[in-house]
């Protein structure tokens, strides 16, 4: 649910995991961005020598596109990948609660929000789960199998099933802010953007420094503008208010104008880096 970035990527993993998998957007110009990414990568991936045209063929056969959510009545599983607003995921679940059965499995790829707040807008919170996956889904292996307070043991053991048929590594994690990876990777962002705020060293450089001593594919600044400007921004936040304004997890002013200005990184053209066409 969402042909966004994320939504794009997890429908890729599905449909390659051999999963008849249905892409829903608002609109169908999103949902045809999003199917045109995909296609994309599939095509670099067989271009690559590592997918035949067969290969090829089959995984797009096994992606559709909806812009009705009535469409997921008959799905096992929904994923949603919508922007991280607490109150429009809770709505979301809310309506695919009334819409599918009690036997789908209902799961968010919320990077910070908790899960057990978003199942509380459902008369099922028991089908209800995390499943967070990391940007770019194709190639990220981990997903954090996220446990609410009423989540069911049956359908935690069935996302970690499917977690691994489609080729990734499962974890399960309790429902705690930022879960794991996002609560250990805030000072990796926060201290670069303090260190910057400063005038201790410009982005270049602490990028370079990062990868060069730190052995990281990507600096910080690098990887925010990956991960969207706006979607790490609201990731802090959310952690600065669930640990009750711990100052270690404090958002810095500088992401906040740059959400602010619209310089949300690459998907905008500009971010810490400015991208064009290539």
């Amino acid at each position: 649910m969402g042909a966004g970035t994320m939504g794009a990527g997890i429908a890729q993993v599905s449909a390659q995991g051999g999963f008849h998998t249905v892409v829903y957007d608002i609109s169908q110009e999103i949902i045809d961005k999003g199917l045109s990414r995909i296609r994309g990568f599939v095509q670099r991936s067989r271009e690559r020598g590592k997918l035949t045209p067969g290969d090829e063929k089959a995984i797009l056969d096994r992606l559709t596109g909806t812009t009705e959510l009535e469409t997921f009545r008959e799905s096992h599983l929904v994923i949603e990948a919508a922007p991280e607003n607490l109150n429009l995921k809770r709505e979301i679940f809310r309506k695919l609660d009334a819409i599918c059965g009690p036997e789908t499995l209902l799961a968010t790829n919320t990077s910070s929000f908790s899960v057990t707040a978003i199942a509380g807008a459902t008369q099922h919170p028991e089908r209800v789960l995390g499943m967070h996956f990391f940007n770019p889904p194709p190639l990220m292996a981990l997903v954090e199998i996220i446990r609410g307070e009423r989540t069911s043991e049956e359908t935690m053991e069935k996302a970690v099933a499917f977690a691994r048929q489609i080729g990734k590594t499962p974890v399960r994690v309790k429902d705690t802010p930022g879960f794991i990876v996002n609560r250990i990777a805030r000072p990796f962002y926060n201290e670069a953007l303090r260190i910057l705020g400063e005038g201790q060293a410009e982005i270049e450089a602490i990028d370079r420094i990062i990868k060069e001593a730190g052995g990281f594919p990507m600096g910080p600044f690098e990887l925010m503008d990956l991960i969207g400007i706006d979607v790490n921004f609201a990731a802090t936040e959310s952690l600065y208010l669930s640990f009750f304004h711990d100052p270690r997890f404090r958002p810095s002013p500088i992401q906040h104008r740059m959400v602010l200005a619209g310089n949300l990184g690459r998907k905008t053209g500009r971010g810490f880096y400015t991208y064009g066409e290539k």
